[in-house]
């Protein structure tokens, strides 16, 4: 079996530790469920914390954790309007990375219920 050549992802080339480490917690920051969930929430447009804990069938405390983190690492914008606080998508460029990720995987699923067939 081929094991097929990968190149080089070319934006990582000559990064020093430092900024290895940012991408690393950037990419733990999205290995959560509840994470992920709250983004696609976020797809169509912001919401409060209130909603997007009863969407999430989760918690405000906990929902506000998952976003505190979420706009650490910013992927997420927050902005106070009255007693509420709203939450949007910092930068849209997080779909076409969470799209990459999916596609990968059906292709993966694809590939092994084939290999049973």
């Amino acid at each position: 079996m081929r094991i097929p050549t990968i190149k080089a992802c070319k934006a990582m080339e000559g990064l020093s530790d430092q900024a290895l480490e940012q991408v690393a917690h950037y990419f733990q920051a999205l290995a959560e469920p509840n994470r992920l969930r709250i983004l696609n929430l976020l797809r169509e447009r912001e919401h409060n914390v209130g909603e997007i804990a009863q969407l999430c069938g989760s918690t405000t405390a906990n929902i506000s954790r998952h976003l505190a983190l979420l706009a650490k690492n910013g992927m997420v914008v927050r902005e106070g309007r009255g007693t509420s606080v709203y939450y949007r998508i910092a930068d849209a460029n997080i779909y076409a990375l969470c799209d990459l990720v999916c596609g990968s995987i059906a292709r993966r699923f694809e590939a092994q219920a084939s290999a049973f067939e």
